[in-house]
């Protein structure tokens, strides 16, 4: 199991942390640093500075949003980034949900999630393989665009910079069990939001059981070593609060849904109610402590030691570490060695 630095998005303004952190994990023997972005900073830009500052780190985006761009947009950005980081770039593409995409991004959310996923990984793939120009009759994505408002003069095009990378790999954020065994099928790896060490199957049932040779399973988890576990976790919780309190709408709440299927669904209820009617402290509070510390990796060295055991033990092939913390870093280096 190889270990990755996650830096996640910025919050009011850039970390001057985020150079330094990514130059320690690097010289730790992290594989990989990973970018993000919800609706502030975007993913890329940050990916581009890291790369220009590290030399051998492998650079992703978990995820980059595919309302925020058309997915040719997107293939231009990663064959860009793999060229100038001389081959480093590992696309995580997610849907995100229907309040980002339609509030943020202006765009309708897909009736069909599955269908617009498999059509914006079907031009990505066909921009970085340059075998012919990008055709596809798609419901979501046509290229040439053929619609009632079209010109008719588009025509397929292939694109001038030849990519370094046919086979970039593209992992995709993904949820539900459909999506997740549709994931399995279209894209090099899987970038799951909450990870239980111990019960995956029980979680996303059969579309983990005949995984591609090769297919990457990289999971993202907050990480802290700390002599106290209910203090090392209140982080974890204050995320989960916003994400299944706040991260979409009380009707349609993908993060809630994952938390329910996970065996919390009156916990994750209970954690909206409160969010969305102003009590954000209250909810951070009604994360329970067993959830949180089920998909995370917190408290003294000993017992990180022992419950690494579990995410080894699985399909795991790369750990996502979301911390701050270079000691924290350096024992999970140590650790994993």
């Amino acid at each position: 199991m190889r270990l990755g630095l996650a830096l996640g998005y910025w919050g009011r303004g850039p970390s001057p942390d985020h150079i330094p952190l990514a130059r320690e994990a690097e010289r730790l023997g992290y594989d990989s640093v990973w970018t993000a972005e919800s609706w502030g900073s975007d993913a890329f830009t940050p990916l581009a500075w890291i790369a220009a500052h590290t030399s051998t780190i492998k650079l992703g985006t978990a995820v980059a949003q595919m309302a925020a761009r058309p997915p040719t947009t997107t293939a231009m950005q990663a064959l860009t980034l793999d060229h100038l980081s001389g081959g480093r770039m590992m696309l995580g593409l997610g849907l995100s949900g229907p309040q980002v995409v339609e509030g943020w991004y202006g765009r309708p959310f897909p009736k069909s999630p599955l269908t617009a996923t498999r059509e914006y990984v079907d031009v990505v793939r066909q921009v970085l393989r340059r075998e012919a120009p990008v055709e596809l009759a798609g419901s979501f994505h046509s290229h040439p665009y053929r619609g009632p408002d079209a010109t008719g003069l588009g025509k397929p095009l292939k694109p001038i910079t030849h990519p370094l990378r046919a086979e970039l790999p593209i992992l995709l954020g993904a949820e539900g069990p459909k999506n997740v065994a549709q994931t399995a099928r279209i894209a090099d790896g899987w970038l799951p939001l909450y990870w239980s060490p111990t019960r995956p199957e029980e979680v996303y049932g059969p579309a983990l059981a005949d995984l591609p040779e090769g297919f990457l399973v990289a999971p993202m988890a907050q990480a802290r070593v700390c002599d106290d576990v209910a203090e090392g976790l209140l982080p974890v919780k204050m995320m989960l609060g916003f994400y299944i309190g706040g991260m979409g709408h009380a009707a349609r709440n993908f993060h809630a849904d994952l938390m329910a299927r996970m065996g919390y669904a009156e916990e994750a209820r209970r954690i909206q109610d409160l969010f969305l009617s102003g009590r954000r402290d209250e909810a951070v509070r009604a994360v329970p402590d067993a959830f949180a510390d089920e998909i995370s990796l917190v408290g003294p060295r000993e017992r990180i030691a022992e419950r690494l055991e579990s995410w080894r033990k699985g399909p795991v092939t790369d750990l996502l570490v979301l911390s701050p913390d270079r000691h924290t870093l350096r024992v999970l280096a140590e650790l994993n060695a």
